[in-house]
């Protein structure tokens, strides 16, 4: 039996069915589990949130456990408001995999499959624009390659796919949704097999820019009316190009087709809404706005991957609510590469997630801003108990400007080998 109550009558014990209000202030990961930890229960009283769904049948509950201790005399009325089903609020799958290689380690394999993507895509797109049917089953061995990367360790791969240049966009955003895609899969329960169909669909989503005029696709500057009713058919000529080819799967066929579609309805070609978007479609539409918001284009610099999100999650009506939780839980509400203020004044630059906590990363502080000078790096793990500082907001380096940020998370060897140095 499901009961809403609010935080203040949360004690140890309990189990924690869901979380009431705004999703982005929730302070874990995971929404369903027995309250054990005192860290966990003071962490969601000092949070946003002001009321939780319990489930008494897994757990304790709201009668002190105490014998002869009085309940608070409003507790009754309240719990008998309260017990109604709750709203369905997705949470992780329960057998998510964990990483499996440190994020020093995976940055550096990654980096290597990145610029083979750069390679592959560029070629892909080339034969497309040369009229050549496409054989899409070449693709398979890349996507193994980035689908083992993120189960290896999701935030590496993910992170240095933003690392692309108005240049290379074209070719770049298609390997960094196929890896945004296979993350968002991973953190919805995927098997890996499924993850690798969707991975390709995302490394195939944009194959209709291959048909566009390259004045138009390359243009450094806001396209006119015209040049925009140009660009949006690029999905119908996606569509129809894997079509022509082989190998393609349902799957692929109904991102590139449908990427750029809306809950809402307000999305094209078709101006799809409801149940007439699939979820693999709604799910090419999260990855394909992230990356693309996120990265350098023609006309205008990428914004940071934490205001990324903040933005995203203000769009009313244009993606699936669910799917992107899931994926903020994929990436973390601070992104790797997020430059943020802490509490103590010094300001950071997010290198890695914590397990526990979405609001609570590994973090390099380099810069305080009290004294307007760098100090000496600091790796600070948030999430840690001893841990006194926390983030506060985030920060944008188009302010700041601050011109060796990449480097700190990602490394300069790393780089080095993606020619970024």
């Amino acid at each position: 039996m499901l009961k809403k109550i609010p935080v203040e009558e949360l004690r140890l014990g309990m189990h924690l069915h869901a979380m009431c209000g705004a999703w982005l202030d929730h302070p874990f990961w995971r929404t369903k589990f027995i309250l054990r930890d005192t860290a966990d229960l003071e962490k969601l009283r000092a949070s946003s949130v002001t009321e939780v769904w319990i489930d008494v049948v897994k757990g304790c509950d709201v009668e002190p456990a105490a014998a002869g201790v009085a309940p608070r005399r409003d507790a009754a009325a309240r719990s008998s408001r309260s017990e109604r089903p709750a709203p369905s609020e997705p949470a992780p799958p329960a057998a998510e995999p964990k990483p499996s290689a440190s994020m020093a380690a995976e940055m550096q394999r990654a980096s290597a499959l990145v610029n083979q993507s750069r390679e592959a895509v560029s070629s892909l797109f080339a034969e497309a624009r040369m009229g050549r049917a496409l054989d899409t089953e070449k693709c398979l061995p890349l996507v193994d390659e980035i689908a083992s990367s993120v189960w290896r360790n999701p935030g590496a791969i993910v992170s240095l796919a933003r690392l692309k240049t108005h240049d290379d966009y074209t070719y770049m955003h298609s390997m960094a949704v196929c890896a945004l895609m296979v993350s968002l899969g991973r953190q919805l329960g995927m098997d890996e097999n499924s993850a690798r169909e969707i991975g390709l669909a995302g490394m195939l989503h944009d194959m209709g820019k291959a048909m566009m005029p390259l004045e138009v696709l390359n243009k450094p500057a806001k396209l006119t009316d015209d040049e925009y009713a140009i660009m949006k058919t690029h999905p119908q000529h996606g569509y129809e190009l894997l079509l022509e080819g082989k190998g393609v799967s349902e799957v692929a066929l109904d991102v590139t087709l449908h990427h750029h579609e809306r809950p809402d309805g307000k999305g094209y070609p078709h101006g799809l809404s409801g149940d007439a978007l699939t979820r693999v479609a709604r799910m090419g539409a999260v990855c394909h706005v992230y990356d693309a918001i996120t990265s350098n284009r023609p006309y205008k610099s990428g914004w940071d991957p934490a205001e990324s999100i903040a933005r995203m999650a203000s769009w009313a009506g244009q993606f699936d609510n669910d799917i992107f939780q899931a994926f903020v839980r994929s990436l973390g509400i601070y992104p790797i590469g997020s430059l943020v203020r802490m509490r103590s004044g010094r300001l950071g630059v997010v290198v890695e997630q914590s397990e526990g906590s979405l609001v609570a990363p590994k973090v390099k502080l380099f810069f305080s801003t009290k004294s307007n000078m760098p100090i000496t790096i600091e790796l600070v793990d948030l999430s840690s108990a001893g841990c006194s500082d926390a983030i506060v907001a985030r920060e944008s380096n188009a302010q700041w400007k601050f011109p060796h940020l990449d480097e700190l998370w990602a490394g300069p060897e790393v780089l080095r080998k993606l020619g970024k140095s």
